[in-house]
């Protein structure tokens, strides 16, 4: 009678252990006597062989790695330290299972030294304006080693460069005689149009005398709004002229 019950006991134990059920972005990854069963099983429930099956659940989650910082001295010679951030998920379970004894530890170790080898062949200007065209190369050269392993890395991206202080010193004087040389551009193409206006607006009143003349009377008003106190000016002979000669002509 004893018997009995451990009986029913192992045979619970055993269906309990038969039973396995893997999430939506799982897949298990059986082995039967140490040989590779496929495909993957999941998502769901289903069952394995106790003590004949091993299983092995495999995320197919995008995975977010950080880079740790690297010592990097790119091609014109500077030393910096870079860090990156990659983005890949498993597409194959059963590759990042077979293929790779781990596949998370293997991925970082590959992005570590491509970050190296790809930043070591650049310029420092060429890292800090064409960072997107870096991004997409270590993007390329991570997907295609990974490839094997059954892993997509979607996407690589340089988080930050860590530039020498002597480094930042002399870009930011760089930078300010930059602005400098703009400034003095600005300001010679504005003299330079200033004088061409001038010198259109002299064309004009040489051709046109009376233009001149109206040109005087207004100065002569915004002076007269401005100034309260009393001016003395010379009248050019040419704006009283007519009138003096129709006082001529009353008087005979």
């Amino acid at each position: 009678m004893v018997f009995i019950p451990a009986l029913i006991f192992f045979i619970l134990i055993l269906v309990a252990s038969a039973v396995k059920i893997c999430r939506e972005y799982e897949r298990g990854v059986i082995f039967r006597l140490g040989r590779l069963i496929l495909p993957p099983k999941g998502p769901g429930i289903f069952l394995i062989i106790p003590v004949v099956d091993r299983m092995l659940k495999i995320s197919l989650r995008t995975v977010v790695m950080d880079v740790p910082p690297q010592d990097v001295i790119t091609r014109d010679n500077v030393s910096i330290k870079v860090n990156a951030v990659v983005y890949f998920r498993v597409m194959q379970a059963d590759k990042a299972v077979v293929e790779v004894e781990n596949y998370l530890y293997a991925t970082s170790q590959l992005a570590q030294t491509t970050l190296r080898s790809v930043v070591g062949q650049a310029e420092l200007d060429e890292l800090l304006s064409a960072r997107e065209k870096m991004n997409k190369d270590l993007q390329t050269i991570l997907d295609r080693q990974t490839d094997p392993w059954g892993i997509k890395v979607s996407m690589v991206e340089i988080k930050h460069v860590d530039l020498p202080e002597e480094m930042k010193r002399a870009m930011a004087k760089q930078a300010e005689a930059e602005r400098e040389r703009r400034a003095k551009v600005i300001n010679a193409m504005g003299e330079f149009q200033a004088a061409e206006k001038m010198a259109d607006a002299a064309k004009v009143l040489s051709t046109y005398p009376a233009a001149l003349q109206l040109r005087f009377l207004q100065t002569l008003r915004e002076v007269a709004a401005e100034n309260n106190s009393t001016l003395v000016f010379p009248v050019p002979i040419d704006l009283v002229k007519p009138l003096l000669e129709k006082s001529g002509k009353e008087a005979k």
